[in-house]
């Protein structure tokens, strides 16, 4: 069964990575991008990464992200679906810059910092899925599976540590690409995590119990000292 589920799994996912290049390299005009190669390189180790950390705790997640979402609330269903378009927008965006040379094009020392916050953010969701073995790609309460609050790892300092990811990395997309306008639209992103992050954490502080105690305890959704 785990065997058949990582097969349905490698493949899906193998599409969209070569979906993400189609679009980065067709809309630069090029395969000759090294930007291009970097984001589907971080991005196939985050799934890979994800992918070993929910086999070790729960295959059922694993099945979930390979079936439409059931439950999912219509505010979330609606955000993510923006999300998904805006997402496309980077990349399309940065891969149309490089191949016009647009004005506003970033330094390569802005770029490193952009794959650099990648793989940061990146690896705070794959921290964050390990530590919770309710992590879901939708805001439900998952009642037959008994949930309950995620207390360690990254969720002892963030209440949302997979959202402070997903934010990085709406800016360090557009940043690797090297596009002011790819940045732009990614930040545009960030927001819509950021709406999101309010949006769940209302939702989880009326619904799931244990979890106003624990948004007492660990004050901060997205930023250490901040909020």
């Amino acid at each position: 069964m785990h065997t058949k589920l990582i097969l349905r799994y490698a493949i899906d996912k193998a599409l969209r990575l070569v979906g993400l290049a189609v679009m980065l390299f067709w809309s630069a005009g090029s395969a000759a991008w090294w930007p291009g190669w970097a984001l589907v390189a971080v991005s196939g180790a985050w799934v890979v990464a994800t992918a070993a950390v929910i086999l070790r705790g729960d295959p059922g997640l694993l099945a979930e992200r390979l079936r439409p979402p059931q439950g999912a609330r219509r505010w979330d269903t609606v955000l993510m679906s923006i999300h998904g378009l805006v997402q496309m927008a980077v990349y399309l965006a940065g891969g149309f810059h490089h191949r016009f040379g647009w004005r506003g094009e970033l330094p390569v020392t802005v770029q490193l910092i952009g794959l650099l916050g990648c793989a940061v953010g990146y690896g705070l969701a794959v921290w964050a899925a390990a530590c919770n073995p309710f992590f879901s790609l939708i805001m439900r309460i998952q009642e037959d599976r008994g949930h309950r609050v995620a207390t360690s790892g990254p969720y002892r300092v963030l209440r949302h540590p997979a959202y402070a990811g997903a934010v990085l990395l709406g800016v360090s997309f557009g940043a690797l690409l090297g596009s002011a306008w790819a940045l732009l639209i990614g930040a545009a992103d960030s927001a819509l995590m950021i709406l999101r992050t309010i949006l769940e954490d209302r939702g989880l502080r009326a619904e799931l119990p244990g979890y106003a105690e624990y948004a007492r305890r660990v004050p901060f959704r997205l930023l250490p000292g901040i909020w």
